[in-house]
């Protein structure tokens, strides 16, 4: 299956349980990731005092796990550690010899969030230390049999990373992962074997180069500390009036002109007739989802507080906190807008 279908397949199988819209990765997550890798064909030598013979050796498609632990810097850009697995059969010359490879990468990658509706793209690249072992064989070339035990060399590694995140509403913080990966080790690599022709053995060396690996994989990651949902908007009232009152980026105080205009909304509720004054609190989207939701909240709870003491009973009053889902102003992530940031005083 080429790498497309898997990621079509896993995106049409992710679409129903998905979110409306992504958000940046803030803080800690782990994420894990099986699938299939398929190995280049690696340039191979096998030398003795004597001579030589050299051959392209190609592999079986093997089975592939990588685990990460990682942080999210909430403008996109994130960073993580990797354990990796992976697995191939040789064929002929060295027919069914197994190649196993583990290690562990540094990654840095950049998601590409607001880019794609319910679904964030993201790349990077890692560089690490990979084991590569090579199980003991037997083999004939010609009239000599080559044989070699179990013997494991440790590379410099380096990997490229493309993949799309689905995030799944139902578990606000969860997200299905489909990724492909390019791995090279650097240099070339040398297994100590012993060369048998006739009652003669003599050491020699098979010398492996230009070791290509590519994987598709599905998985999941999950971000620690994503606050849910928040509850539902109430139905707009057309009639119904509104104050709105302003705040300083990351604040959650109330200024002179704001004062004013509570206490404007406090004279107007002693001569109108209401059944309740919803207090809704809202942030711009500078912060993470989480921060904004409590800040939001901060906002409602100043401006209640000063209804109350302008003599608006609190038993009118009912709050609500939006965090950044409620934009006066529609913006992207990260962005500081001053009429997002604001509370809505609203007479029903």
């Amino acid at each position: 299956m080429k790498l497309r279908d898997v990621l079509m397949a896993s995106a049409m199988i992710a679409l129903p349980l998905v979110g409306a819209n992504a958000q940046a990765v803030n803080g800690p997550y782990i994420a894990g990731g099986a699938g299939a890798n398929f190995k280049q064909s690696v340039p191979a030598t096998i030398s003795t005092a004597t001579g030589s013979a050299s051959s392209n050796l190609n592999s079986t498609v093997g089975p592939a796990v990588v685990v990460s632990l990682g942080w999210g810097f909430g403008n996109g850009l994130r960073a993580e550690v990797e354990g990796d697995y992976k697995q191939n059969l040789y064929k002929a010359p060295l027919g069914g010899t197994m190649e196993q490879m583990a290690g562990g990468m540094f990654n840095v990658l950049y998601d590409f969030v607001g880019i794609v509706p319910a679904v964030t793209p993201y790349i990077g690249a890692g560089i690490g230390y990979q084991a590569v072992m090579l199980n003991g064989y037997t083999t004939a070339i010609g009239g000599t049999t080559i044989r070699s035990p179990d013997q494991n060399r440790g590379k410099l590694g380096y990997q490229a990373i493309v993949g799309l995140a689905l995030p799944i509403s139902a578990m606000p913080g969860l997200s299905v992962t489909a990724e492909y990966r390019f791995m090279g080790i650097a240099g070339d690599r040398s297994y100590s074997a012993s060369a048998t022709t006739g009652a003669i053995t003599v050491p020699a060396t098979l010398k492996m180069s230009n070791d290509f690996n590519h994987s598709a994989l599905l998985g999941l990651r999950y971000e620690f500390g994503v606050a849910p949902p928040p509850a539902p908007m109430p139905v707009a009232d057309m009639g119904a009036k509104t104050f709105l009152v302003f705040f300083d980026w990351n604040k959650a105080d109330l200024t002179s002109r704001s004062q004013g205009i509570v206490r404007d909304a406090a004279a107007y509720s002693t001569k109108s007739s209401y059944t309740r004054i919803d207090v809704d609190g809202n942030a711009d989207t500078s912060g993470t989802p989480t921060y904004n939701q409590g800040l939001s909240e901060r906002r409602a709870r100043v401006v209640a507080g000063e209804l109350v003491r302008d003599g608006v009973p609190q038993s009118a009053i009912s709050m609500h906190a939006y965090g950044d889902t409620k934009l006066l102003v529609p913006t992207g992530p990260n962005t500081r807008e001053p009429q997002n940031r604001r509370v809505e005083i609203v007479f029903h």
